[in-house]
């Protein structure tokens, strides 16, 4: 469902628009919105219905019409429908099933091997390469983290 339509950064802009292609992709490109809301609430680590309520008002008032307007999705009768997402966009989404590991935490933990190694070889540049490469994973994991 990947194409040209719309920007990244119409996307990549708020965390709620990630979760929502994140569960589109997931859906097969179609869900109602109140499957969404669960969703976003539940990611978000929040279900009661006050949070619920402001999620719902967050999609029809900001999101659904920006991602509407970039093309990427419809909305009709109370069901969104993934039309396209730009390329660029999942090079930026990292769906990772719940009991998988995510790339980051898997560079992070390469990492932190290179290091102990570095420093068992008493290895100055493999240490500082390692450390370097660490603290890349640990904020893009960060990022990630916030998103999902």
């Amino acid at each position: 469902m990947a194409g040209n339509i719309g920007s990244s950064t119409a996307i990549l802009g708020n965390p709620r628009r990630m979760m929502m292609i994140e569960f589109l992709q997931q859906k097969e490109g179609h869900a109602e919105l109140r499957e969404l809301v669960e969703y976003i609430a539940e990611k978000e680590g929040d279900t009661n219905s006050r949070h619920r309520k402001s999620i719902y008002v967050s999609l029809v008032q900001t999101h659904i019409p920006k991602l509407e307007r970039e093309g990427v999705i419809t909305f009709r009768h109370g069901v969104v429908t993934l039309l396209s997402i730009p390329d660029d966009v999942t090079v930026y989404m990292e769906i990772v099933n719940k009991h998988d590991i995510s790339w980051s935490a898997f560079y992070m933990g390469t990492s932190l091997i290179f290091i102990l190694t570095g420093l068992y070889l008493n290895n100055v540049l493999l240490i500082f390469a390692s450390t370097v490469y660490l603290a890349i994973s640990i904020i893009h994991h960060q990022r990630v983290s916030r998103l999902v």
